[in-house]
């Protein structure tokens, strides 16, 4: 062979037909080395047949006495060891490789799915794979995917209602916003619904822009020129729900992030009509990629399979 970059031959033999010729002149028996190797014996007879044929020379002489290598047969056997021995090395390589991988598991989520949804499914991950540490951090879905794209997550998960150039997704769970006020606005005792022109005239407790939250409310009341001016625009749910909750104005927020506190009538839920503020939450990874190891077993659980 000539060159840097020459193929092998088809004369080659795989690693498996070689590390069968070992084993036969190491224990000098066709059999013994069939059993050590959990194959039948007709199989590895054929095996070696195919191999002479490949190669094009006789490599073992059988008797009843067992198998010896042919003098062709102790140089291809010489040849190979070293194959071998390199091979054991890649394949004790690459189970370190996937060891060290599957040890940890960096996942980016948007602040909803990080608060309200994460938890539960990473509690199911400790049980499935308990030898996981797992990074978590929680960022607006615009930052989450700007960090899935930089290799600085296994996986993400976002909120919004387009998934960035560059990734894959798939779809996990749906989720809806709500209009919620504390319960001494007068909006609490409200019975009409909100239609899309009220609120879009109504100073609102908003989200961040990159947010998925804010993304959807911004879509639903495009058609009625947008968002009035806002009253505060915050960066996390905890901090909008507890400005609703003491009276700073209305906030639209998940039916995720605001069950509880409506159960407990801390926030009330004020009826909305025409307007869709249902979106889906995603999983997200590169483009041209598959999750593995722990990433796939954690999306796996947030799908329920």
């Amino acid at each position: 062979m000539s060159g840097s970059h020459s193929h092998l031959s088809h004369r080659v033999p795989d690693l498996g037909a070689m590390e069968l010729l070992l084993a036969v002149i190491r224990l000098g028996s066709l059999g013994r080395a069939a059993a050590e190797l959990g194959v039948t014996q007709p199989a590895a007879s054929s095996r070696i047949a195919g191999m002479e044929r490949q190669i094009g020379v006789a490599l073992l002489e059988r008797s009843p006495r067992g198998s010896r290598p042919t003098e062709a047969g102790a140089l291809v056997a010489e040849w190979a060891a070293p194959v071998l021995a390199a091979a054991q090395a890649l394949d004790a390589g690459i189970g370190a490789l996937r060891e060290r991988r599957d040890a940890r598991l960096r996942v980016s989520a948007s602040l909803t799915v990080a608060e309200y949804l994460m938890p539960g499914w990473l509690m199911a991950l400790r049980t499935a794979l308990p030898g996981t540490a797992v990074e978590l951090r929680a960022a607006n879905s615009a930052d989450v995917a700007a960090q899935v794209l930089a290799g600085e997550a296994d996986l993400g998960f976002v909120e919004g209602l387009r998934t960035p150039a560059g990734l894959d997704e798939v779809r996990i769970a749906a989720d809806r916003l709500h209009l919620v006020v504390g319960p001494g606005h007068p909006w609490a005792r409200r019975r009409r619904p909100v239609d899309g022109a009220e609120l879009a005239a109504t100073p609102l407790v908003l989200r961040e822009e990159g947010s998925g939250t804010r993304e959807v409310l911004d879509r639903a009341l495009a058609p009625y020129g947008g968002t009035a001016a806002p009253l505060l625009v915050l960066a996390s749910t905890t901090a909008l729900k507890a400005a609703a909750v003491n009276g700073a104005g209305p906030a639209v927020l998940s039916e995720l992030a605001v069950a509880d506190e409506v159960a407990r009538g801390r926030l009330v839920s004020v009826p909305l009509t025409g307007l869709d503020l249902s979106r889906p939450l995603r999983a997200v990874w590169p483009t041209g990629t598959r999750p593995a190891g722990p990433a796939r077993e954690l999306l796996s659980l947030t799908r329920g399979k």
